[in-house]
């Protein structure tokens, strides 16, 4: 369906979007926060910066590797019955974390945590992208990921309540409250109702998502050169993010000599208030300039990207705390651009039964870069190496990763 053709928005296709703004709130602050709490953790458990590394890194590499089979029983199964599977899933593993005792116990937990949240984000955005077909496609992924902006920048109460409470307490407290919405959230969540149109294949939707296979899916994804530029665009861009998000706080604490908990809060709350206006901004600019030029969802994290690469130099390359900040803000800002245009994108270049999935696959080949860049931060901090030279391998990263998103051509046999 083109954009100028827009049809009503279904029911209730602005409610699910603020039931899974919460979800999202969850999904990054369950996950981020133990990353600014790195004192308190290694003054209570025996580890190496190396190790530390290694309990965001696990988390991911799990979490990837189970992204593609996620994303395909969102696109198999009920979008809905997933997340809220997921959210009880994780909160209850996010509740078991605040009970270990040994590094073991806690790397467990983190592994746990990946295969319990691999299964929300694509059937989130899958299933926005159902509710919202034509004109408001970018700023409802952009609202929704303002939540996991906000649970990012949160993720620096964990450093805040680790110095006051105990590490263990920030991992009770969330893990009840997830636990508690998982129940609302299964009162409310519906998936979007079934389109009348038919697939390429010629099969009604809702008999095509019975059929669907994971090989048939992958087939399909990686028949596309789009789809692999995509790919590779997406995972360099897994590198500067999961870079700034598992080493700035740290970063922050040791150059500036900020206290854990402010070094947490300075590294997540600026950044991601300026992602908070990014993914805003970069969703409600990509919707109108689609409407002219079909181009509009990658021009605009285009743009982004080009202003993001320079802006994480200047946060690490400065002796000034404000000047480091403004760096950082400016960098969330622009990047986030990405992250209200991936969903979008990937509609325009794959089969609209494949999507959740596809967004998988994407999450794979992400967090597999991303874990390995924070675990190598670790390892280079062990080998007395700076750590602002990571954060300089994230701004090339990023610079690449535009080039290859600007190359990534909207298929026009593609339903959206």
């Amino acid at each position: 369906m083109s954009e100028s053709s827009a049809s009503p928005l279904p029911p209730r296709a602005w409610l699910i979007v603020a039931l899974l703004w919460f979800v999202g709130c969850f999904n990054y602050l369950d996950r981020v926060m133990i990353t600014t709490m790195r004192g308190s953790l290694m003054e209570e458990i025996h580890m190496t910066d190396a190790q530390f590394g290694l309990l965001t890194s696990v988390f991911l590499w799990v979490y990837g590797l189970l992204s593609p089979f996620a994303g395909f029983l969102a696109d198999r199964f009920r979008r809905s019955h997933v997340i809220v599977i997921s959210l009880f899933a994780w909160s209850v593993v996010t509740w078991m974390t605040a009970h270990a005792t040994t590094f073991n116990e806690l790397l467990l937990t983190r592994a746990l945590m990946g295969v319990s949240e691999a299964c929300y984000l694509p059937a989130a955005l899958a299933l926005i992208a159902d509710f919202h077909r034509d004109r408001t496609r970018s700023l409802a992924i952009g609202v929704h990921m303002s939540g996991v902006m906000v649970g990012s920048g949160l993720g620096g109460i964990g450093g805040w309540i680790a110095e006051r409470h105990g590490w263990h307490h920030a991992f009770l407290v969330f893990g009840i409250a997830g636990i508690v919405y998982s129940v609302v959230l299964a009162l409310f969540l519906r998936d979007a109702p079934a389109q009348p149109a038919k697939t390429s294949d010629g099969l009604p939707t809702a008999d095509a998502k019975r059929r669907i296979g994971l090989r048939e899916a992958l087939v399909s994804l990686f028949g596309d050169r789009s789809f692999i530029l995509a790919l590779a665009y997406w995972g360099l861009l897994g590198v500067a993010g999961w870079a700034v998000v598992g080493w700035m706080p740290t970063y922050l604490n040791e150059e500036f000599k900020l206290s854990q908990g402010a070094a947490g809060l300075s590294a997540t709350g600026y950044l991601q208030s300026g992602a908070l206006v990014g993914v805003l901004l970069g969703g409600y600019w990509a919707d109108r300039w689609s409407r002219r030029n079909e181009r509009g969802r990658i021009l605009v994290p285009f743009i982004g990207l080009c202003v993001a690469a320079p802006m994480i130099l200047m946060a690490v390359n400065t002796s000034i705390l404000p000047l480091a900040i403004a760096g950082l803000m400016a960098y969330g800002l622009a990047r986030a651009f990405a992250d209200s245009n991936m969903m979008p994108i990937l509609c325009m270049v794959s089969d609209e039964r494949y999507r959740a999935t596809g967004y998988g696959v994407l999450n794979l080949f992400g967090c597999m870069v991303g874990g390995a860049t924070i675990y190598a931060g670790g390892a280079l901090r062990d080998s007395n190496v700076a750590i602002n030279k990571v954060f300089m391998f994230a701004s090339a990263s990023i610079a690449v990763s535009a080039v290859l998103l600007f190359f990534i051509k909207p298929q026009s046999k593609v339903r959206t």
